[in-house]
């Protein structure tokens, strides 16, 4: 099979990491804000975690796009900014519960 006269796909890898952690930071602050702060159960905060940095990441995906004249969408920014909230979702899940005694 012959792949010749494939389209390129120019995707800047420094970009998508910047994404990728940005929203690994953003997963790991909300998660500990539910569970520290307002003292949810850990599934509960994961779960509101999670679903509050996808949608933030998918409409600053779409407003860049449909509000700039200067900025444009990119799946692939949608893709790394899910990609960063998955591993910390991943992470939290693994990580056992400890208790500090005073």
């Amino acid at each position: 099979m012959r792949l010749n006269n494939l389209p390129t796909i120019k995707v800047s890898s420094g970009d998508k990491i910047f994404h990728f952690l940005a929203y690994v930071v953003l997963t790991f602050l909300w998660v500990n804000t539910f569970i520290y702060k307002f003292k949810w159960k850990k599934e509960t905060a994961i779960i509101y975690g999670a679903a509050i940095c996808i949608v933030f990441g998918i409409i600053i995906e779409v407003l860049q796009g449909s509000v700039t004249s200067y900025r444009s969408s990119d799946i692939y920014d949608v893709l790394a900014n899910m990609s960063g909230v998955i591993v910390m979702v991943i992470i939290f899940a693994l990580k056992k519960n400890r208790t500090i005694k005073k």
